[in-house]
């Protein structure tokens, strides 16, 4: 195993993602989350970590306009590579980028039957509360937050 370094992303590594889908979600609901936007446009908190040149973690991010937060829109490891502290090395990360551009806290969503995500966030400490209708009417989703 190589040196597992945090990196931007680029297009090349979307791309690659895109492709190897299923070796990070188990889920594919949330193949339509993924849009070059993140790259193309906020690719400076768009991170990937690599293994012997292959995508191993990834993290799609930026920071709110309206709240001083930053929005973790995607976080994913390959299943190769879990639990191995990879996501939350990227969580890290980003904190770090957030906290040194004034913000003060970290945000996510998620759906109430994703039970890994909730895990995983919750281990990271952030906190979790379900809000009825948060993405539509019916649409529950679960808002993690975490103060940095």
């Amino acid at each position: 195993m190589s040196e597992l370094v945090i990196a931007l992303c680029t297009r090349a590594d979307f791309d690659e993602i895109v492709a190897e889908f299923d070796e990070f979600w188990e889920a594919p609901l949330t193949r339509g989350y993924h849009i070059p936007i993140l790259v193309n446009e906020f690719g400076n908190t768009a991170y990937v970590i690599k293994d012997c040149g292959k995508v191993v973690a990834y993290l799609f991010g930026f920071l709110s306009q309206t709240e001083r937060v930053g929005y973790v829109h995607l976080v994913a490891v390959r299943r190769s590579h879990r639990r191995q502290g990879l996501g939350e090395r990227l969580y890290e990360h980003f904190a770090d980028h957030a906290r040194n551009r004034g913000c003060t806290g970290l945000k996510a969503i998620t759906s109430p039957g994703n039970t890994s995500s909730i895990a995983f966030h919750r281990r990271i400490g952030m906190a979790c509360e379900t809000v009825k209708d948060y993405s539509g009417q019916g649409q529950d989703r679960v808002v993690l937050r975490k103060e940095i």
